[in-house]
């Protein structure tokens, strides 16, 4: 018998990882963005297709068997950790004065 994470627990997992690596790699690529003289829309645009990429693997696994609730749940946390992650990034960046 298999043991069998809640789904809420790999929603929290995805989203704080998601979270945690966007929101981190976002401001450090906005102070080398900032040092090389790249637009900052470049590098928005840069991280929402990697934020799509990064969600995709989740997505095809639900496309493939609609009824995984641990596909949808690892989508909906990678999702909703990205967003937020992509939303306060570069408020922090420019909080730190890199945009």
């Amino acid at each position: 018998m298999e043991a069998m994470l809640p789904d809420y627990l790999i929603r929290e997992q995805a989203a704080v990882g998601a979270l945690v690596a966007f929101g981190i790699l976002r401001v450090i690529v906005a102070a080398v963005a900032r040092t090389h003289g790249w637009r900052i829309l470049t590098v928005e645009h840069a991280f929402i297709g990697f934020a799509v990429l990064w969600c995709l693997p989740q997505l095809l696994d639900l496309l493939s068997h609609p009824s995984s609730v641990i596909a949808l749940s690892g989508l909906e946390g990678k999702a909703i950790g990205c967003a937020i992650a992509l939303f306060f990034a570069p408020i922090l960046s420019h909080r730190l004065g890199y945009e």
